[in-house]
């Protein structure tokens, strides 16, 4: 396929000659190199576009190859995924966050519709874990392709697990084992979106549930959580891919307020720090890894604190954090906000920008939510 012709003309657009057709004209012409990188420059939404075009474009996209391209240039486009109350489809949102979509809605059944959910992103994939009729199963969605397919299954399936995101790896960890329900697990894996394949890492120091997980210090963090005995945990720990091992940390959390009634610690990384939204109060703390405490900054523009963080997203975007839910002062119930920060450990002065979603008329308690932080 050809980007650019050039035509032989006079000044005024006339010629002596008739134009030559595309299959006969020999004209300079863009490489393949440089098409590529002069199309991989389009918004990550519009990349189906592509697989219109020729067998080759087709391939780079379905591949993934588009993605490494990106990636070497240094392209950064967060995309946001949310499933709210009450909605069948998923919404993705692109970076810079001025227009929305619905996703195809997933090709599963009633139990895995109306039930528990975990979601979690790896390369161009999200990844949504849930439980269909016939058991444990995965769907998964394929920016590239727009499509959800199936799989693949991990070692150990699970939910009420702790996860997070490192390129094109996803970390699970802990949980609840999906086979009986009546196991908590200490196992981990790690997902490489390449190979579509599971890999099982070495067991967690302490069984948990109900558990947050990101990525911090080219490390995977496992925080808080109930061990086996249903007794809240403070403590937390971390995966080292270099020396393949966990390493405690106690009381990383004895800062943060513990209730039976919480959601699992609402934590993201922005700029390798660690922030955790404090549902009892509605105040941002930012962690002090020196000496393992934790610092307020202030507090955020959302009611974390309406139903113990359960329906609040509070995900990382890089150098940014985000936080969706209900408004702290709203008139309408049903009322969805959206903002992001890029938090400076040194103040409390933060400063909030609230996203226009006025597009998106969905329900402020927020199921599920995932960062595709890939190019």
């Amino acid at each position: 396929m050809r980007l650019l012709e050039l035509s032989l003309s006079d000044g005024n657009g006339s010629s002596d000659e008739p134009l030559p057709q595309d299959a006969d004209y020999n004209g300079p012409f863009l490489s393949d190199e440089l098409e590529t990188t002069i199309l991989v420059r389009m918004p990550r939404s519009q990349h189906w576009k592509l697989c219109f075009l020729d067998k080759r474009f087709s391939s780079l996209v379905n591949s993934g190859e588009i993605y490494k391209v990106r990636k070497e240039l240094g392209f950064v486009e967060p995309s946001v995924f949310m499933l709210a109350s009450g909605e069948s489809n998923w919404w993705g949102m692109d970076w810079p966050f001025k227009s929305s979509r619905k996703l195809p809605i997933i090709p599963s059944d009633y139990s895995f519709k109306y039930g528990d959910k975990e979601s979690f992103t790896a390369g161009s994939h999200l990844l949504v874990s849930g439980k269909e009729f016939d058991g444990p199963v995965i769907w998964r969605y394929e920016f590239a392709t727009n499509q959800w397919l199936k799989g693949p299954f991990m070692n150990n399936p699970r939910c009420l697990f702790a996860s997070a995101t490192c390129g094109n790896f996803a970390f699970v960890a802990g949980g609840i084992d999906t086979n009986t329900y009546s196991q908590v697990l200490d196992t981990a894996e790690r997902y490489n979106s390449e190979s579509k394949s599971w890999e099982l890492l070495p067991k967690m120091n302490q069984k948990r549930k109900f558990c947050s997980g990101c990525f911090m210090d080219d490390k995977f963090y496992v925080i808080g959580g109930q061990d086996e005995h249903q007794k809240d945990l403070n403590c937390g720990e971390f995966f080292d891919a270099k020396t393949n091992s966990w390493n405690l940390i106690p009381q990383m959390l004895k800062d943060i307020p513990l209730s039976v009634s919480q959601s699992p610690p609402l934590v993201a990384v922005a700029n390798n720090q660690l922030y955790t939204l404090d549902s009892s109060s509605n105040e941002l703390k930012v962690y002090m890894k020196e000496s393992n405490l934790w610092k307020k900054l202030g507090r955020v523009p959302v009611r974390a604190d309406a139903q113990g963080g359960w329906g609040v997203a509070f995900k990382s975007l890089g150098d940014e954090l985000l936080v969706i839910g209900a408004p702290l002062v709203s008139h309408t119930e049903r009322a969805l906000t959206i903002y992001t920060c890029c938090p400076d450990p040194a103040t409390e002065k933060l400063r909030w920008r609230q996203i226009d979603c006025g597009s998106i008329q969905l329900n402020h308690f927020i199921h599920n939510c995932a960062v595709m932080r890939g190019t």
